[in-house]
């Protein structure tokens, strides 16, 4: 059994995600960017990263673009985070979505955000074929977010 799909941050790329990241603290949202805190799997302790929440049919989601990243893993075992823009904070559930159901939400995160993430979609873009979108629905873990606030 291979491992399952992940695209690792290089230098560059965390670098601009802390950059990111503080600004989202700092009240200044990038085109919608949230600062996610979710709690380490084994730390224990909030972890945090910047993420681009996307609103498909009046539902938010989060996707991982990079894959099966830490946040990811750790999500699973906490259900739930903290998005933050400025001093305004969100608590959230998170149940994450089959892969027979992530099409239409891949497709229209791609066409919002494929210039930042295709890069880690193997190829697949908003105009790829569903069957393309499909297969690479396995490396994209999805999560339906609820609000409380």
């Amino acid at each position: 059994m291979s491992e399952p799909y992940y695209h690792r941050t290089g230098r560059f790329a965390g670098r601009l995600n802390n950059v990111i990241g503080r600004l989202a603290r700092h009240g200044v949202s990038i085109l919608g960017t949230a600062e996610m805190s979710v709690r380490g799997r084994k730390s224990g302790q909030m972890q945090r990263i910047p993420v681009n929440p996307h609103t498909y049919e009046g539902s938010q989601y989060l996707i991982s673009a990079r894959g099966h990243s830490q946040w990811v893993r750790n999500m699973r075992v906490a259900g739930g985070g903290e998005l933050r823009v400025g001093r305004r904070i969100r608590t959230f559930t998170a149940t994450e979505i089959p892969d027979s159901e992530k099409l239409a939400v891949l497709r229209t995160y791609l066409e919002r955000w494929g210039w930042e993430v295709n890069q880690y979609f193997q190829g697949v873009t908003a105009k790829s074929s569903d069957a393309e979108i499909i297969a690479a629905a396995p490396d994209h873990p999805v999560f339906l977010i609820r609000t409380d606030s």
